[in-house]
């Protein structure tokens, strides 16, 4: 499937783009080297606007988190593409290496004399692991109209399948085939919905750190395919217990391999239900299948010090 240009208002000197966050219900490391992941866009992203001023040679940035607070803010000159004022040095410094990748491959883009006014708003906290630089890859790469896969390469890198949730509908399956990014939307919508619940763990996990432990790690190959038959048994599942098995045998996979104890072993063992890690292991989104009430479930998850609790059909497009 293309990637689509997710815009929701342009003009000339305006365009307004909505990136979708984003959570990796399967395969997770493993979609790096061709396993078929499912993949979760949320409702929950980042807002971007960019405006042209002619007769500029700046950039001015100005960031806001979900409270409308304004957390960074900085100008760059069009010429060198490096800040000239900022709040906040290694973030600018981030910036620019990405403006530079942009035009490596599109150099016709930052010209002289068409500077830009930018400003970027999260719906959700920055700590949450959601895909604050995920969303901001996919947004300039639509305003400079180039492949934000390529520009995710030359930058942060990763597998790309944030990118194809950030302008997806609905749930994705994400596939690397021949070292190119392939998915197409699939309908996730579980008879089982409303037992399913995403908890935070209060700790933003760096997905770089975890990409380069699984690289370091030697695998067999039939892992892959096993994983991604369990990626198309989870779209599938018509029960709840059905789905529990399901995720159950994918983190016994994840723990053998990578050699990591089971979040539910570290902090779980008590609960009635399966919990599955999300994305990189050991911080940021778990997944919890419960046969309790939504009271009761929350309930234990606050108790254990746990209070960002969502419902499946609240954070999940």
């Amino acid at each position: 499937m293309p990637y689509t240009n997710n815009i929701n208002h342009q003009s000339i000197n305006k365009s307004i783009i909505h990136a979708n966050g984003k959570l990796l219900l399967s395969a997770e490391y493993f979609v790096l080297d061709g396993a078929l992941a499912l993949a979760l866009p949320t409702s929950r992203g980042q807002i971007f606007t960019f405006e042209t001023l002619p007769d500029s040679n700046f950039i001015f940035w100005k960031s806001y988190d979900e409270k409308h607070q304004l957390w960074f803010d900085a100008v760059f000159s069009l010429e060198k593409l490096e800040a000239t004022q900022t709040s906040n040095v290694e973030i600018s410094n981030r910036l620019t290496q990405i403006f530079q990748a942009v035009r490596a491959l599109n150099i016709s883009f930052f010209e002289k004399n068409k500077g830009a006014k930018v400003e970027s708003k999260l719906t959700f906290p920055r700590n949450w692991g959601l895909g604050t630089s995920s969303t901001l890859i996919y947004a300039i790469a639509k305003w400079a109209n180039i492949n934000p896969f390529i520009l995710l390469e030359k930058t942060f890198g990763g597998s790309g399948y944030d990118l194809a949730c950030a302008g997806a509908e609905r749930s994705i399956f994400y596939q690397i085939k021949n070292k190119k990014p392939t998915w197409e939307e699939c309908d996730f919508s579980p008879s089982f919905a409303d037992q399913l619940y995403f908890i935070f763990l209060g700790k933003k996990q760096n997905s770089r750190e975890g990409i380069q432990h699984y690289r370091k790690i030697e695998k067999q190959s039939f892992l892959l395919e096993k994983i991604s038959n369990l990626s198309e048994q989870m779209l599938a599942s018509a029960s709840l217990s059905d789905f529990e098995k399901i995720i159950n045998a994918h983190e016994d996979i994840i723990s053998k391999t990578l050699h990591l104890q089971k979040i539910k072993d570290l902090h779980f063992k008590d609960y009635w239900g399966s919990v599955k890690s999300l994305g990189a292991w050991g911080g940021d989104f778990v997944l919890a299948t419960s046969n309790r009430t939504e009271a009761e479930t929350k309930s234990y998850f606050n108790k254990k010090g746990f209070e960002v609790f969502f419902r499946y059909e609240n954070l999940i497009l």
